[in-house]
């Protein structure tokens, strides 16, 4: 019996630790258009670096990240859904695409952000 309920106990405790793998997001936040004409050999967008993203549940912020030098970002998030917004100079600018996530249990999931630049 003794023996069992160790068994049992091992069992629980291995299962505890698998369900505690790290979940969040990952990806590049690009911004566009960076010219008033876009040319078929060039790009219209470019990475957005030092950009803040904002993670919003419940009506709370509950992840920051900043993005690197080359526009790409990773942030450790609860699995569930999240709006995404971004810290402007003075506001928070909503020109960002999409503007929701969701994270899945136990992973990291790619979503890549664009910034409007609103050049026309």
């Amino acid at each position: 019996m003794v023996v069992v309920i160790a068994a049992l106990g091992l069992l629980l405790a291995a299962g505890a630790n698998a369900t505690t793998r790290p979940s969040g997001l990952y990806g590049l936040v690009t911004r566009g258009p960076i010219t008033p004409v876009c040319a078929a050999e060039q790009s219209c967008s470019a990475p957005a670096p030092g950009v803040t993203l904002l993670f919003w549940r419940n009506d709370h912020v509950v992840g920051r990240v900043v993005t690197g030098r080359d526009g790409r970002y990773r942030l450790r998030l609860l699995a569930g859904a999240y709006s995404v917004r971004r810290l402007g100079a003075a506001i928070l600018d909503r020109k960002l695409e999409p503007d929701r996530a969701r994270v899945r249990m136990g992973r990291f999931t790619r979503v890549d952000f664009a910034i409007d630049t609103g050049i026309r």
